[in-house]
């Protein structure tokens, strides 16, 4: 049996074993999640809150931007507290005030060493503990003590999600607007979904000796420190990250790596004419940079609002674009811009590929980005006015905020979304049906292509499956299916086998040579990349076997990354190999600069994150967003750059590029990435992370440490980066406007369009 088959069943039995693993671990969340009961009760069973104050809290923390603004379990964005450390840390000080008051007659601060210590015991007795009753009923009676402490807390959130003016300062530092949501009964209720999300950060769960969120958040007053499970598996991740780098090593060093052919002394895709449907893909790199540059500005905003949380350089501007809002778009328009260059660029090679062009295929690409433009900006809209509190909670689950980072949309944008998906993979199947019959050496890599651009057109429905009032934990699971899943992992399969395939197209590599590249690739990235996923649900209500498996996957992930440079030279070296390869030098260097952040963003920074141990203490920290903007920007945005300008290469042909352009370009992008990268997130990431490990998880997400002299200066040290990158951002607007400048030239004397 032939190398290649062989890796054809490895692939697919790696995608076979890994959705089963997935889907058993995904029963295993919805038999183990953390209960909503029917009721928190006092000992007479007086009710404090009920499930459907916790559900209809759910919508309201939904309704005002969710994970955009603070965090719950980790997850969300890094200005305003994690609202479940947040929660426990007041609540805990309430009690022991109470509590010492009772007891000794004054408060917990003024007590001896001793006596404080055994407060703290009874605290954590009385807080950790199940008191779980029944199992089709559920009630869960607390106690005294700790009801007045809730009282307390809830008085806080009352007071801070209003308008209460000795509150003013602190809302500023949280970067939330004033009153963020105006109705009482929608505070209360806000209220008891906050406190469940506490309660199942510091209940035991029955049976063990830790949480329900395996004892995170990190915070030693309340008990909650690292499990064994936490340690060992960070420890045997580490020595998987080792053995695979090694083992990689090895194959690398033992294969026969065929030489490159003869380059054609002319460029194979000159003489290749746009079809029509081609012709009007032009569009989607535009829409893509225009989303793009504006993503940058509404990046610059946000940034800014950690620094002064309520206005711009002095401008109120929160009470138009709060951080919420701000930050929402922010997130999602770096998802759409890409998808929309990535998704472009199936809708062109999939005709180049097998040189047919079916029937309405012009129509059905304008039909298609017409359509994405009013997702975009329908969605973009439904969540301004979600977050306003425009509409009533059940009007904006459907059409305004879902509160989910990256699937924030509401659930009516989520299904045209879907729907402009499945148009999308219509369209590219109808074009690309022709290559798929043809037997020679490019079939494997044209049905991979394929099956990842099935898997991106269905996957994102995988989002559906959160409904309005699913349980947290469960929520979790799927939404980083899309995240993970669709973004992080079918579209690197996408990527890697169009790129295979331009480049054999070019001559620049053999087919067959490729062949066993991209299938050999993609078997070993999706070996960790599927069960990786669960790296991100180490603490959201799973069970212990999550951080099993996602220490060992995650750490599997890094694996392919580690050679990552033989890919880097290779491409570099291939600018060169003809000299008509100047044509596509500036896409081979954006090529290169994704295999250079594949190294750093995603390998780097990414296992700096990615063990049990690691991301007990730093998640949720500015760490978080060091490993999101090198990896999604790096890897995923300078890829799509890349795609989007072989692609333009075909379509302006007949066309001058001007590559000092796109010289200034690549050079502003990677290096105001980098500035922003390690002169700011970075540093505020450790800063944070000492912060965890002094005072506690909480410590470090308050205005003591965001709000100090030094974290600030690094805040402000974030400029440099952004107007770098903002520059890099506007001189790629520039080029496409100087083709469009040609183009409508063209058209005005009477010349041949080449682009619509």
């Amino acid at each position: 049996m032939s190398r290649l088959k062989l890796t054809v069943i490895a692939l697919l039995v790696v995608l076979v074993t890994s959705f089963s693993i997935l889907l058993s671990i995904g029963s295993d969340i919805y038999r183990d999640k953390p209960p909503i009961p029917e009721a928190f009760t006092d000992a007479q069973g007086q009710v404090l809150f009920s499930q459907h104050d916790i559900e209809r809290g759910q919508l309201v923390w939904r309704s005002m931007g969710g994970h955009q603004l603070g965090s719950i379990w980790g997850h969300g964005s890094y200005v305003a507290p994690d609202w479940t450390a947040d929660w426990l840390h007041r609540e805990a000080n309430a009690w022991l005030d109470i509590s010492a008051k009772k007891t000794y007659g004054t408060d917990f601060a003024s007590l001896s060493r001793s006596e404080q210590a055994g407060l703290e015991q009874a605290m954590r007795e009385d807080l950790r503990h199940n008191s779980l009753v029944g199992e089709e009923h559920i009630q869960i009676p607390l106690s005294a003590t700790r009801i007045e402490a809730i009282h307390e807390v809830q008085r806080h959130y009352d007071a801070l999600f209003g308008d209460d003016p000795a509150l003013t300062q602190l809302r500023d530092q949280y970067a939330m607007k004033e009153g963020t949501i105006p109705d009482a009964e929608r505070r209360e209720q806000l209220s008891a979904f906050l406190f469940w999300g506490a309660w199942a950060a510091i209940t035991e769960r029955p049976g063990t000796d830790h949480t329900y969120t395996n004892n995170w958040p990190y915070d030693p007053q309340l008990g909650n420190t690292p499990t064994s499970s936490n340690i060992v598996w960070s420890i045997l991740s580490i020595v998987t990250l080792i053995a695979g780098i090694g083992a990689l090593v090895w194959h690398h060093a033992s294969g026969k790596e065929e030489s490159l052919p003869e380059p054609a002394k002319q460029d194979p895709l000159l003489s290749l004419r746009p079809t029509p449907s081609q012709k009007a893909v032009g569009k989607y790199f535009f829409t893509a940079i225009g989303l793009f540059l504006l993503q940058i500005l509404l990046g610059g905003i946000t940034a800014h609002y950690s620094v002064e949380g309520q206005a711009f350089y002095g401008i109120p501007l929160s009470e138009i674009l709060p951080y919420s809002v701000t930050r929402t778009w922010h997130t999602q328009l770096a998802v759409f811009w890409i998808a929309t260059a990535w998704l472009g660029t199936g809708l062109y090679i999939a005709p180049a590929l097998s040189g047919y062009e079916p029937k309405y295929q012009r129509l059905g690409v304008n039909v298609l980005w017409a359509a994405l433009v009013v997702v975009v900006l329908g969605s973009m809209a439904g969540e301004w006015l979600g977050v306003q509190q425009y509409f009533d909670l059940d009007t904006n689950f459907l059409f305004g905020h879902q509160g989910y980072e990256y699937v924030d949309l509401g659930r009516v944008w989520q299904i045209l979304l879907l729907a402009g998906l499945m148009i999308w993979l219509t369209l590219v199947t109808a074009a690309i049906r022709p290559a798929l019959k043809v037997r020679n050496d490019m079939t494997p890599v044209t049905w991979v292509l394929y099956a990842s651009c099935v898997a991106i057109g269905l996957l994102y429905g995988a989002g559906l499956f959160m409904g309005k009032h699913t349980n947290l934990a469960i929520a979790e699971y799927w939404r980083w299916w899309v995240v993970h899943l669709w973004v992080e992992g079918f579209f690197e399969t996408f990527a890697t086998s169009v790129i295979a395939l331009v480049l054999v197209r070019l001559g620049l590599i053999r087919a067959r040579s490729a062949n066993g590249a991209v299938m050999f690739a993609t078997a070993i990235f999706l070996t960790g990349g599927l069960i990786g996923t669960l790296h991100h649900l180490y603490f959201t209500g799973t069970t212990t076997s999550v951080i099993a498996w996602g220490a060992i996957f995650s750490a599997l992930e890094v694996v392919p990354l580690a050679l990552i440079g033989f890919e880097a030279v290779e491409s570099y070296r291939m600018r060169k190999a003809a000299p008509w390869m100047q044509r596509y030098h500036w896409a081979i260097m954006f090529f290169v600069a994704t295999a250079f952040w594949n190294l750093v963003g995603a390998g780097m920074l990414g296992f700096l994150i990615n063990p049990p141990i690691a991301l007990y203490f730093i998640q949720g920290l500015n760490t978080t967003a060091t490993h999101g903007h090198a990896a999604f920007m790096g890897v995923y945005g300078m890829l799509g750059m890349g795609l989007m300008l072989v692609c333009l290469r075909g379509l302006s042909n007949q066309l001058v590029w001007n590559d000092k352009l796109l010289k200034g370009a690549f050079w502003t992008l990677n290096l105001g990435l980098a500035a922003m990268v390690f002169m700011s997130l970075l540093p505020v990431g450790l800063t944070q992370f000492f912060a965890v490990l002094e005072n506690g998880y909480w410590f470090a997400r308050s205005p003591e440490v965001l709000h100090s002299a030094r974290v600030e200066f690094l805040v402000w040290m974030r400029v440099v980066g952004d107007v770098i990158f903002s520059i890099g951002g506007l001189l790629m607007g520039a080029f496409l406007l100087s083709l469009l400048r040609q183009l409508v030239t063209k058209r005005v004397t009477g010349g041949r369009p080449v682009t619509a």
